[in-house]
């Protein structure tokens, strides 16, 4: 049953980049991360009164700083939606975990060790085989963005997913100290609609499009019905093959991005795009079983 609670996480939140890439025509970045944060706050206050949670916290240095990564993460995740297929945008998001792999290979790296130290454990091949294969489909997948132009924001797209992978590692720091997830998603929401706030005057404030703005309700109800799936999924998994089972079980949002990419935006993704979305998926996946294995029980991974 927990598999079908992650299936069903993977499904709002691939339906959210729907609301997110037609609310786009409306608003830009900067007001629908503010938005989704507004809407968040409400939705998350009323969900932790009904659990009983208290949202006063100990480490408010540590939800600043995972909610300003996310928000980076989420502002250019949203970018990426505007200018990019569904699909595509989706995918780069989903590149948090090869970048996790990545960031534990240059940790290996370069950490200092004084002389006399045991020798530096060996540079895992899988995990860095797994590191270069996703990054090998991006440029697979990214080619035919960059024809149309669209380079800027495949950058921008994988800046998501690279900001992802530290807001994960942050949530991981959180979750070690019992934090509640429902208060660590609070907080996120409560950064993102303060740093869309401060970010609008810049990017400037999009004429009221009347109707057009019920957009916005989905995209808030959407992303905390993601976040509850996804945290139902966790919690019954009961297992270390389960937890690893609801883990892998999120790229199939990039499966129902890339059916929403063609049958609603009409968007033409050729065989080699095809090619690189099925190896970041596979790529991501085998970070995630390498990743598991080193350290079982590690929390989901926040949208």
């Amino acid at each position: 049953m927990q598999a079908l609670w992650m299936v069903l996480a993977a499904f709002l939140f691939a339906s959210m980049g729907v609301c997110i890439k037609v609310a786009s025509a409306y608003f830009n970045p900067a007001e629908l991360v503010c938005y989704r944060g507004v809407i968040g706050m409400v939705i998350l206050w009323a969900l932790a009164r009904s659990q009983g949670i208290s949202l006063a916290t100990r480490y408010p240095g540590m939800h600043a700083w995972r909610s300003t990564i996310g928000v980076v993460s989420l502002g250019s995740w949203f970018y990426a939606i505007a200018h990019l297929p569904l699909a595509t945008a989706m995918t780069l998001n989903y590149m948090s975990s090869v970048w996790v792999a990545a960031f534990l290979i240059g940790g290996t790296l370069l950490t200092w060790r004084p002389s006399g130290a045991q020798p530096r454990p060996p540079l895992q091949a899988p995990v860095l085989l797994t590191v270069l294969a996703g990054f090998a489909g991006v440029i697979m997948m990214l080619r035919p963005s960059i024809g149309d132009n669209q380079g800027f924001a495949g950058m921008v797209g994988l800046i998501s997913g690279m900001s992802a992978a530290f807001a994960y590692m942050q949530v991981v720091a959180l979750s070690r100290l019992n934090e509640p997830e429902t208060r660590t998603v609070f907080y996120f929401a409560v950064g993102s609609a303060v740093a869309g706030a401060l970010a609008i005057p810049f990017a400037g404030m999009s004429d009221w499009p009347g109707w057009h703005s019920l957009w916005l309700l989905p995209i808030g109800l959407l992303a905390a019905g993601g976040q509850l799936c996804m945290t139902r999924a966790y919690s019954r998994a009961g297992s270390h093959r389960g937890t690893l089972v609801v883990a892998n079980l999120q790229y199939s949002g990039i499966v129902f991005a890339a059916i929403y990419s063609v049958v609603l935006f009409g968007d033409a993704i050729p065989l080699i795009g095809w090619l690189g979305m099925a190896l970041i998926i596979a790529s991501g996946i085998a970070a995630t079983v390498l990743r598991t294995q080193a350290a079982p029980g590690t929390p989901a991974e926040e949208h």
